[in-house]
């Protein structure tokens, strides 16, 4: 009988299973309370391991000195190899994280794999960049012929990357840090989430079935002792994390004494701004939906609906009926469009806020409590406020829940400088019909990104990232990989 990925009780480290010294851990599915499995938990022993392998595995090891093309080859075998286990991931993710099966089988599973495949084809591009000649006069002679020089850029790999990732995403999170980092030849140590270790450690699998080499990728869990112990360790060279800002500004001081490279991609509080203009019952409803990505549990999600007051009464009485409509339970049945949120904790956080919401004066229009029909596990309505102002904690911290803030507005200046008004910088969105001011409203948003009318309609190969508390650095895109990478210039004289 084929063993399931909730049945891995190892870690994986120096290409090998090994087991986990912390012993083990309940994972459980967050919409029926259920045990999926016990996953392995590692001992700061263990974590030490892995960077040990990691470090000799980048010094000694065959990959960074690999060429691009035959990396590519060994990672154009890992997207196969998840493409053919494409369905089990997809029953992971909705036991593991409780992610509706729509928004599961495209966002949290095919897209990822995705990018997989255009990280490698970006970076088979990499190319050294030869820059124009130079000629100089010789400080030694300067009477005498001048020098001509050229200079070569190279790009080799950061080095051992600690990698730390979240629970919201978790399969395209893991995957987003192991795709470029590998590609650029660096050598990895995974930390996943400890709501969702085996969207992590399934790639212990891939990595045995490709014969990744040893050390190459390695595969811990754990808590916060042994997340600190990846930021700080000198073998390490790079951290990346995709989480709260809160522990963003952490790892980057547990990282700051040996000045390791820090990667982050942090939390959000996005603004759609609607304008007068606009189709207002689309963006209701688009703003709704929005909403119901993974129960909320998105950094990017837009949760600030700036609206033209003139429209505002309609876009709250659309939004309301649409958020009726939300079939909210538990993702194994294929018509549930919002599961629940990931543990008690996180719904207490969420209810917390909605009571923040209603004793700052906001307008409870939908949702505020749990659904009626459902005893067990962590669900949430979708929750709309209307009559928010800007400056209320409601509007201004991410919730991490499907909770939306409807703000007034009067005029296009006002609308940006109150989607600029946040510590936050992820995402935006804007809806007009008119394109053209639109766009020139999205250059003044100062985020990483802006989707004009709906923008793609899916997440395309664009970089993604943030700007001020919201991150630092850059995933997906063209120039993902240097992310990884360290540039270098040769010197040397031309014509002798």
């Amino acid at each position: 009988m084929t063993k399931s990925i909730t049945e891995i009780d190892n870690l994986f480290i120096n290409g090998k299973w090994v087991a986990p010294e912390g012993g083990n851990e309940a994972i459980i599915n967050p919409a029926t309370e259920e045990v999926i499995g016990l996953a392995p938990l590692a001992s700061m022993s263990n974590v030490d391991a892995a960077i040990t392998a990691a470090h000799y595995a980048f010094n000694h090891g065959p990959w960074p000195s690999m060429t691009m093309t035959e990396r590519a080859d060994v990672m154009n075998c890992m997207a196969e190899a998840l493409e053919a286990r494409q369905e089990e991931i997809v029953n992971l993710i909705i036991a593991e994280v409780g992610c509706a099966q729509g928004i599961t089988r495209m966002m949290q599973v095919a897209n990822p794999i995705n990018h997989l495949r255009s990280t490698i084809k970006y970076a088979l591009r990499d190319e050294p960049e030869r820059l124009p000649l130079d000629i100089t006069p010789n400080p030694f002679a300067p009477d005498g012929p001048k020098n001509i020089g050229g200079t070569t850029v190279v790009h080799e790999p950061f080095g051992v990357v600690s990698a730390i990732t979240g629970y919201n995403f978790p399969f395209l999170l893991n995957l987003a840090k192991i795709g470029p980092a590998l590609m650029a030849g660096c050598t990895m140590v995974l930390k996943p989430s400890p709501f969702t270790p085996y969207s992590a450690l399934l790639f212990g699998w891939i990595a045995e079935e490709i014969d990744l080499p040893e050390g190459v990728l390695n595969i811990v869990t754990g808590g916060i002792e042994e997340g600190q112990l990846l930021c700080t360790d000198e073998r390490v060279d790079m951290v990346t994390f995709t989480g709260s800002e809160g522990v963003g500004a952490t790892i980057m001081e547990q990282a700051a004494p040996t000045l390791k490279k820090v990667h982050l991609e942090l939390g959000g509080k996005s603004a759609m701004i609607v304008r007068e203009d606009a189709d207002v019952e689309r963006a209701a409803a688009m703003a709704v939906g929005f909403l119901s990505v993974n129960a909320g549990q998105g950094c990017a999600i837009p949760t600030r609906f700036l609206v033209h007051n003139s429209i505002r009464p309609t876009f709250v009485a659309v939004a309301s009926a649409v958020a009726a409509q939300i079939n909210i339970g538990n993702a194994r049945d294929p018509i549930v469009t919002m599961g629940p949120l990931i543990r008690e904790s996180q719904r207490s956080k969420v209810e917390e806020y909605i009571e923040l919401g209603k004793s700052a004066g906001a307008n409870l229009v939908c949702g505020g409590g749990r659904p009626s029909h459902l005893d067990k596990g962590f669900f949430t309505q979708l929750t709309l406020f209307d009559n928010v102002t800007n400056d209320m904690k409601i509007a201004q911290d991410e919730i991490f829940g499907p909770v939306g803030c409807i703000i007034g507005f009067e005029t296009d200046e006002e609308a940006v400088k109150i989607a600029n008004d946040s510590r936050y910088g992820l995402n935006g969105a804007i809806e007009t019909a008119d394109a053209a001011t639109g766009y020139e409203m999205a250059n003044r948003i100062r985020a990483g990104s802006v989707s004009l009318n709906g923008g793609t309609g899916t997440m395309s190969f664009a970089p993604i990232g943030g700007y001020k508390r919201s991150g630092i650095g850059r995933e997906y895109g063209p120039n993902w990989i240097r992310e990884y990478q360290q540039e270098k210039s040769i010197f040397y004289p031309v014509g002798h």
